[in-house]
């Protein structure tokens, strides 16, 4: 181990930015190559020749894995890891690897040495596990159809609430598609023995956008927070222009993160707006305070984001979001709006009750450790299994939206 003191300290520096820069350049390189070569073709009027690259699968989770790793053995919060088997392990580990949750090194540096089975935790984790499945295959591939019904046509031809409903449809997708991977990666981790974090916690019921992005993702707000933001100074900064820099900062590389795309740095900037707005003015914790209002300006804050996020294009997004506010010269109600309710009227019901955190206040009652309500648990444990099962045989419909990331 190097000596952290006088020259060991310097090659130790040198180690942590050459490490740093080759995650980075991988990243750039398979991630952002040929989206810089495009702009650069466009704004410089040259024919430079795009690269066809094929993208890695999960990129971006383990390659933040492994910067994670390399930023706190530096900055001396977890030990330096002497097996580089024990390394490759964490960063490539397979329940998690292609989708998420972003694993830190310290949440199972203990495990990787000392991992203790149990059938406990293995019952837990087969549980958890069909749950994140039921997620994907019965609601988040269903209500996708209808994302992508909206999403597919022409946004002067649809209905005001049928634009709206297109935008909840894509809300409650992405929203069941990745919390389902991570509910999978958990339950998986549960049964070798890993105690993976949350990555989600009811974002749904939020009351700020700010409250919302501390529920969403946790593991990538966090690895901001932490690794970018906090460096920067965070919010114990001298003036507010400092701290609206900061955030812009944060806001503009996690756009990016999720693509390379300027629809992506567009959503990344408008969340940038809203949660600067949120922090310099302090409505973020005024309007916290008021129930029914507060949830209504988190929803559509974050549905219009969503329109970004899914749409096809810049020019595809500003129509769609003309669309929804009744600017393209499209009725209220139409056709596709019945089509929308009706069709998939079974799937918006068990979304919106699974956006709630109902099952959780169920489990802390006393009759939930009943006979009963095992035998109901378990009831329904294979009734979703056997249901997904089903779906996964009958179709082949089935959108990976993180595996993209």
């Amino acid at each position: 181990m190097l000596n952290l003191r006088g020259g060991g300290r310097k090659t130790i520096r040198i180690a942590f930015v050459l490490t740093l820069a080759a995650d980075l350049a991988l990243l750039a390189y398979y991630k952002y190559a040929a989206f810089a070569i495009v702009n650069l073709n466009r704004l410089f009027s040259v024919e430079l020749t795009v690269p066809s690259i094929a993208l890695p699968i999960g990129i971006s989770f383990f390659t933040f894995q492994a910067m994670s790793y390399t930023f706190d053995v530096f900055r001396g919060t977890v030990k330096p890891q002497e097996k580089l088997s024990y390394v490759a392990l964490y960063i490539a580990l397979f329940p998690q690897l292609i989708a998420g949750p972003i694993v830190r090194y310290e949440t199972i540096a203990e495990e990787l040495d000392n991992r203790a089975f149990s059938w406990e935790d293995f019952s837990s984790g087969v549980g958890r596990f069909i749950v994140g499945l039921g997620k994907k295959v019965i609601i988040a591939n269903v209500i996708a159809q209808a994302a992508d019904f909206t999403f597919g046509k022409d946004p002067a031809t649809l209905s005001l609430t049928a634009a709206w409903l297109g935008a909840a449809a894509y809300g409650l997708q992405i929203y069941f598609d990745f919390s389902g991977y991570s509910d999978m990666a958990i339950g998986l981790g549960k049964m070798f023995g890993f105690h993976f974090l949350e990555n989600f916690n009811y974002p749904y019921i939020a009351r700020s956008v700010s409250d919302f992005w501390r529920r969403w993702h946790i593991s990538l707000s966090t690895w901001f927070r932490d690794y970018v933001y906090f460096p920067l100074g965070g919010s114990r900064v001298n003036g507010k222009a400092r701290l609206v820099f900061n955030l812009f900062v944060v806001w503009a590389l996690t756009g990016l993160w999720h693509g390379a795309s300027w629809t992506f740095v567009g959503w990344g900037l408008m969340f940038f707006f809203l949660i600067a707005f949120e922090k310099v003015t302090g409505f973020g914790k005024w309007v916290e305070k008021l129930p029914v209002i507060s949830n209504l300006y988190m929803l559509v804050c974050v549905l219009l984001g969503w329109v970004l996020f899914r749409a096809s294009g810049g020019r595809h997004s500003i129509n769609y979001l003309l669309a929804m506010a009744g600017l393209k010269g499209n009725p209220l109600i139409g056709t596709d709006t019945y089509r929308v309710i009706f069709e998939y009227s079974f799937t918006w019901v068990i979304g919106i009750i699974g956006c709630l955190p109902i099952a959780k206040s169920f489990a802390a009652h006393r009759f939930s450790d009943t006979l009963a309500a095992a035998t109901f648990r378990w009831a329904y444990m294979a009734f979703v299994t056997l249901l997904s099962v089903i779906l996964i045989s009958g179709s082949t419909y089935n959108p990976f939206i993180y595996f993209n990331f």
